[in-house]
């Protein structure tokens, strides 16, 4: 097997590379790992970037050393820690046993192994075989309290990929706080950058922001206990120069789904730190003599092909080794959901004429939302009583499961299993599952509240409720909502000293849960939501092959949702779905083809009322499911592009390409309509130079080279918000 993790004894110099791309670092004085290159690959280095030595005033030098011109202030280092007189960012904060957050990291050995091993408790990256990875796992000690932090390095070999997490283990004889531990730690020196972030709100996730790094410390984060609407866990660093299709892009995304921080610094002498992780908010492990500390995984991947290159590796690697899901490549199920056509007024009866009505479409899934389960006819009650309500389903839910799969449907299921409701018998019987500080009355948000996940014998709890409902019901399809976030941070199951550790133990519960449930139904087709969009990250894609991508269903505010999603996330995970105008989040009332075009860009479905619409509109969501399922395995499979921006122009645009360029689908979409128009074209990429391409539509034949060096006029349309769907496929 050809190595792809090399260590010159020589040098003391570590090589990661693939071919695509080269990841390297030294051992440098004083036992310090200094940082060298990460970029496109190269087949070997010769030492110049040893960091030049330089007496930096106020910059201070190795304990005990006379050497005025290295610091570890100055050095860009693989990992730093506070009380080696780094004063900036830092990746770690060990408080000692005697109060002293004093730890100076030095390396000690180094191991390669085949293939990749598991993050215990966290989702990760994984192989299929270890021919595919090799890992690097550096071990760095403080002398005097004998902690190690071991710095895992994996690289594929068919992905422009490298992992990183860090393991801190206490060898020493007392115990010890960690009071942050970053994932990584990468620092750039000589580079101008500019940082791309994924800020938002509810019902406007992910919209790509992009600013120079100035001086300073930036931060882009969540202490909100999810990876929230408000910043997703991702950053890239990029050139000023970059664009979609050309330029240095550097994608750093944490496979984590609670607490996040990215901390972007720009130093004295104009270098660039990153780190990566956990934030330190309220985090405080105990970490005992001979326990360990597991930090989340974090990908890096580097594309000197711009913004699309660098989607491309995320999108190929999480799809393909983080969703572990036997629907990762499976076409996904047409789904209408009764939430936007019901809310909670709902019975047997009345579900079954909105089923009725998707059968005749040629809809293939029917989900039931909120609203099933204990008592519940509005938001106020019976979250935890996961048993079914006997008034709406006087038959049981499995007579009306019965009755969707008789129309040749599947049947989904909604559930928040990890909330609670004061009316509940849950909270009657289990007070003290609630998550609330002591002598203080906790905070409602939709008037739930939040269970103590940290706890086993609250999953334990859940587990079988779900479990049962699932068992007895043949349910082909889970949407698995959190519809808040986390407050009231308290968990009785931990003396008050180890409190700064239940936003991440919850985060540990609600993985296992999940892995729980998805692993004992195997055949069970989950879907993350959290309010839309709040928790849409690679953590959740272990777990789940599919996200809602917002509660925000207007077809114009979800281009600019979906195409930041993209940045990071492949469109396999993304749900979308065509909802009743006018837009119930936004007012806007599009066309039925302009929501159509939007939503079958991703995984599709309805939110509406089907026994509402008109007899044109039923024909049109025929035409649409008969569509769909021509280019569905083209959506979830095919290679993704951006080719036109939105917030930039009066256009957005973007397309499909099969992994085998036999066919491609675009998406071109008009904002406002013009008295006086520009006329515009749309080049597309990725296809065969060599082959001629038919429209599908049409029957019109191009070029492959035609359609990319040429392009085509986009039709001149007098009506805003104009979007159509152009399948391509090879002759």
């Amino acid at each position: 097997m050809e190595t792809l993790i090399t260590f010159d004894e020589k040098q003391k110099v570590f090589h990661l590379s693939n071919g695509q791309i080269s990841y390297l670092f030294s051992v440098e004085a004083g036992a310090t790992l200094s940082h060298l290159y990460f970029g496109q690959a190269v087949k070997a280095y010769h030492g110049q970037l040893q960091y030049p030595r330089l007496d930096r005033g106020f910059s201070g030098n190795l304990p005990g050393s006379k050497d005025r011109t290295f610091s570890r202030d100055s050095v860009p280092e693989e990992y730093s820690s506070a009380g080696e007189m780094d004063f900036r960012t830092l990746a770690s904060v060990v408080r000692q046993a005697d109060g002293a957050n004093a730890l100076m990291l030095k390396y000690v050995s180094y191991e390669i192994t085949p293939g990749k091993p598991k993050l215990t408790g966290l989702p990760a990256a994984y192989v299929e075989n270890d021919d595919e990875a090799q890992t690097l796992t550096v071990t760095l000690q403080d002398e005097k309290s004998q902690v190690e932090f071991k710095l895992a390095y994996t690289i594929y070999r068919d992905y422009p990929i490298i992992t990183r997490s860090v393991q801190v283990v206490n060898h020493g004889e007392t115990k010890v706080k960690l009071e942050k531990v970053a994932s990584m730690q990468l620092d750039f020196v000589g580079q101008d950058l500019d940082v791309i972030s994924l800020p938002g709100a509810h019902v406007r996730e992910r919209q790509i922001t992009r600013t120079r790094v100035t001086p300073g410390i930036h931060q882009y984060s969540s202490i909100r206990g999810s990876s929230s609407h408000q910043m997703n866990p991702f950053v890239a660093l990029v050139e000023p120069a970059t664009t979609e299709f050309s330029g240095d892009a550097y994608g750093f995304a944490l496979i984590y789904s609670g607490n996040h921080a990215f901390e972007v610094e720009k130093d004295q002498f104009g270098q660039t730190r990153l780190t990566a992780g956990i934030n330190d908010f309220n985090f405080n492990w105990e970490l005992q003599p001979g326990a360990s500390f597991q930090a989340p995984e974090v990908l890096l991947t580097y594309s000197n092909h711009g913004l699309n290159g660098m989607s491309q590796g995320f999108h190929h690697l999480i799809q393909e080794r983080v969703v572990r899901s036997k629907f990762k490549h499976a076409q996904r199920p047409i789904v209408v959901n009764n939430w936007e056509a019901t809310y909670f007024d709902f019975d047997e009866a009345k579900l079954q004429t909105i089923v009725d009505e998707a059968r005749n479409l040629g809809i293939e899934m029917f989900v039931l939302d909120d609203g099933w389960f204990g008592h519940r006819s509005n938001d106020d009650s019976s979250l935890g009583d996961w048993q079914v309500f006997a008034k709406k389903f006087p038959h049981g839910l499995k007579h009306f499961a019965d009755y969707v799969h008789g129309k040749g449907l599947k049947f989904g299921l909604w559930i928040e299993p990890e909330m609670i409701s004061y009316d509940s018998d849950l909270y009657r019987n289990h007070p003290d599952y609630l998550m609330q500080v002591p002598g203080r009355e906790p905070s409602p948000a939709r008037d739930q509240y939040i269970l103590d996940l940290s706890r086993q014998e609250v999953i334990d709890n859940i587990f079988e409720q779900v479990k049962a409902i699932l068992t007895a019901n043949d349910v082909d399809y889970v949407k698995w909502d959190m519809n808040r976030h986390l407050s009231d941070i308290y968990s009785v199951g931990l003396p008050p000293e180890r409190q700064g550790e239940v936003y991440h133990r919850y985060m540990l519960g609600v993985y296992q849960l999940m892995d729980r449930l998805t692993s004992a139904f195997p055949d069970v087709l989950f879907e993350g939501c959290s309010g839309g969009g709040g928790r849409f990250d690679a953590g959740l894609a272990y777990y789940m092959p599919q996200s809602w991508t917002s509660d925000n269903t207007d077809a114009v505010a979800r281009l600019g949702i979906q195409a930041g999603t993209s940045l990071v996330y492949p469109p396999s995970l993304m749900t979308a779905h065509v909802s009743a105008v006018p837009n119930g989040q936004t007012g806007r009332t599009t066309s039925f083809a302009t929501r159509g075009a939007v939503a079958m860009s991703a995984v599709f479905g309805y939110e509406l009322d089907l026994t509402k619409l008109t007899t044109e509109e039923k024909q049109a969501v025929k035409e649409q499911i008969g569509k769909y399922q021509e280019v569905r395995d083209l959506v979830v499979n095919g290679d993704f592009f951006r080719l036109k921006d939105p917030g930039v122009g009066n256009e957005v645009a973007w397309m499909f390409v099969a992994k085998d360029q036999s066919e491609a689908l675009v998406m071109d979409c008009q904002l406002l309509a013009e008295a006086q128009p520009f006329l515009t074209k749309t080049k597309l990429v990725g296809l065969d130079p060599n082959r001629k391409y038919q429209n599908v539509a049409t029957k019109e034949i191009f070029g492959g080279d035609e359609l990319m060096h040429f392009g085509y006029y986009n039709s001149v349309v007098k009506e805003d918000f104009v979007a159509c769907l152009t399948h391509f496929k090879a002759l």
